[in-house]
């Protein structure tokens, strides 16, 4: 099995190049870390939003899980890995933004639109299909409004809506909710297209989707 030695490689190369070209960052970072930022993208291993918005060491905290997916708000016992990421970067540390990063191509996307994994069992789909679910209603009115009109491209118009629904789950929870009304907390949408690289960002006032240019004007 050569996966893990090929990542042992990978290794060796950041601790005799990259480690050391950030050592004085390194160091500082073993006194705790201070993002300004939270990242909740894909665990796609084609997206890597470190990799996107190229940032330093101990610049974002990110949250990785299928289809870049925010629960709403529930109180109460349980596993709750989601809500206690967000919780630790709003209530210590203090990020200005949340990004919900989504991609094109998103197979967790894809597997909720054909339904592939409806009625599994856990081990065969089951955890994947249940996850879903919390955007199965838009899935449902994207498929209703494609048969309607089959020039939409109803996977990435559910790529998008995911993106907005995580958003608004965000709101639900009452601490995200007093950030953001007294302006310590940012929500921003993005998507990313693996295909040609292009970063569209949900602009707030006309709730689409724009366009990040790589110029930026002088």
């Amino acid at each position: 099995m050569p996966e893990f030695r090929l990542l042992l490689d990978g290794y060796r190369r950041f601790r005799s190049h990259g480690y050391i070209e950030q050592r004085t960052r390194y160091d500082a970072l073993t006194e705790g870390q201070a993002p300004k930022v939270m990242i909740i993208a894909c665990s796609d291993s084609r997206v890597d939003p470190t990799r996107v918005f190229d940032t330093e060491p101990g610049q974002a905290f990110v949250l990785r899980n299928v289809a870049n997916l925010v629960p709403p708000y529930v109180a109460g016992d349980g596993l709750h890995g989601v809500s206690s990421a967000i919780e630790y970067a709003v209530t210590q540390l203090h990020v200005h933004h949340i990004v919900v990063l989504g991609h094109a191509r998103c197979g967790g996307i894809a597997a909720s639109f054909t339904g592939q994994f409806d009625d599994a069992e856990p081990g065969a789909g089951g955890f994947i299909s249940g996850w879903m679910a919390m955007i199965a209603p838009a899935r449902d009115r994207i498929r209703a409004a494609a048969e309607l009109s089959p020039d939409i491209d109803a996977h990435s118009a559910l790529e998008l809506e995911a993106i907005r629904i995580s958003i608004a789950n965000l709101r639900s929870f009452p601490f995200v909710a007093e950030a953001e009304a007294s302006g310590a907390l940012h929500l921003q949408g993005a998507l990313f297209d693996i295909g040609d690289g292009v970063l569209r960002v949900l602009d707030k006032e006309s709730d689409r989707f724009v366009t990040v240019p790589i110029e930026v004007d002088a």
